[in-house]
């Protein structure tokens, strides 16, 4: 048989398969309606977080997941599954405790930020000066603050999109290196989050350049309140911190990569995925094993139709919390692989409700498949491209990756965010079958598509 009879037949078979190139409408329809009935993302969460649980980056836990991944996705039958390891400082919680000494005595719940450093060993005690913005802390003349705990109050509002996360967040990331600099012995900050709840948020910070560290903790948004009352007493508030938090060298961490091997190695690969470590004082059932969960699940379904087009790679990134450390390091490692289009669940599991793009102009056309695929569930089209990406898959955006967003509602998202109520309970299986449902039909989609998505110029800053 000739060669060229051989190539037509193999043209012809990948014509007939299941997930031939520009997918049939009814046949999207037909996995993302199946997808709704799957509760694969829920074994994935459910089993990451019981026998996991929490999964510091750098950790023991961390690593255990690692290999925890390795065996859940080789047993999936993803191909090429392994880990990619890298180094990040290791930071230890410790133990933090806090009382109000003057006027009113009594104590508080509040947490040690990510990189916090310690109290000396019988702790402080310094009068409290308080703000009620970044800006009003920004302002402040040192001589004010020195020898004192700054106390950074907000009110932030819940939000569908999340988005007062980013101004309200500069509190806790840039706060404390402010604080330090303008003398400050320790930072209490308001936590990021929309409860009412007594139960602290935690989350990272890093220190800049010239700023010391000095211990960082978040108040529970409740006894933020009460601090808040009692410094409008007009008396001197004095509060004695108790803090062992520490740095502690370097760890390993790492991404865990699986795929599943597309027919033309030249189209380029579809990323999915979400982040596998966690903050300890929950189970990071929100944030994220229901992110990798959702993403594996939809990858599983499509390699069960049939071989895709493109590569589907499902990233689980470690040590995202910390800094973003995985998707860094995923980027340096596979520069010079072509990435067609990426995406990643990171936003807790309630329901998609919005379909977002950041694709080159001339793409936009094909990104009208998808829109239509998903109105069933329910999602909604942004209409501006260019506002989708992802924490983990930033480095490749900078690089023109395009990308796309499933965005979930975040209404009570920054309820639990980084605190000890990200469990599992608080999941709810129907959204997080629909969260499933609409990767199915995303990858579904664009990895049967050979439309060349980017790359997206300028890169997004």
């Amino acid at each position: 048989m000739t060669k060229k009879i051989l190539a037509a037949l193999a043209a012809s078979a990948a014509l007939s398969s299941p997930l031939a190139a520009q997918i049939a409408p009814e046949k999207v329809a037909a996995l993302r309606d199946a997808a709704l009935k799957d509760d694969l993302a829920w074994d994935i969460t459910e089993g990451l977080t019981t026998e996991i649980g929490p999964r510091q980056a750098g950790s023991e836990a961390e690593a255990r997941a690692r290999d925890w991944a390795v065996e859940k996705l080789k047993a999936l039958g993803f191909q090429n599954v392994h880990i990619e390891t890298f180094d990040v400082p290791w930071w230890e919680r410790g133990d933090a405790s806090a009382e109000i000494t003057a006027p009113f005595p009594q104590s508080l719940t509040l947490a040690a930020l990510g990189n916090s450093a310690a109290t000396p060993a019988k702790g402080l005690s310094a009068e409290v000066i308080g703000f009620d913005s970044m800006a009003a802390l920004e302002a402040a003349d040192p001589a004010t603050i020195k020898g004192k705990i700054v106390f950074v109050t907000h009110r932030m509002q819940p939000a569908q999109d999340g988005s007062p996360y980013g101004p309200v967040g500069q509190i806790r990331r840039a706060g404390p290196s402010v604080a330090s600099k303008k003398g400050a012995v320790a930072i209490l900050i308001r936590s990021i989050g929309t409860d009412h709840h007594r139960v602290p948020h935690t989350g990272v910070q890093a220190w800049t350049d010239g700023a010391k560290p000095i211990p960082a903790l978040a108040l529970a948004n409740p006894d933020a309140d009460q601090l808040e009352r009692v410094l409008k007493r007009g008396k001197p508030v004095t509060i004695a911190l108790t803090v062992t938090a520490r740095m502690a060298g370097t760890r390993k961490s790492g991404n865990v990569i699986a795929d599943v091997p597309g027919r033309d190695p030249n189209a380029g690969i579809v990323l999915v995925g979400g982040h596998l470590d966690s903050w300890d004082l929950g189970t990071g059932a929100i944030d994220d094993a229901s992110g990798v969960a959702i993403t594996t699940a939809a990858a599983k379904r499509i390699m069960d139709a049939g071989q895709p087009l493109r590569t589907i790679r499902v990233v689980w990134f470690g040590s995202e919390e910390i800094g973003l450390f995985g998707g860094a390091a995923y980027a340096r490692a596979h520069a010079k692989e072509k990435h067609a289009l990426a995406a990643e669940s990171d936003f807790g599991a309630d329901r998609v409700w919005r379909f977002s793009t950041a694709v080159k102009p001339e793409a936009l056309p094909a990104m009208k498949p998808i829109a239509e695929a998903l109105a069933p569930l329910g999602i909604v089209t942004n209409r501006k491209n260019g506002e989708a990406g992802g924490s983990d898959t930033d480095d490749l955006q900078r690089s023109g990756v395009p990308m796309v967003s499933l965005n979930q509602d975040g209404t009570r998202y920054f309820d639990l965010h980084h605190t000890a109520d990200d469990t599992l309970d608080k999941i709810d299986p129907e959204q997080l079958r629909q969260n499933v449902a609409a990767w199915t039909t995303l990858l579904a989609i664009t990895a049967n598509d050979p439309t060349e998505y980017g790359p997206v110029t300028p890169p997004r800053e």
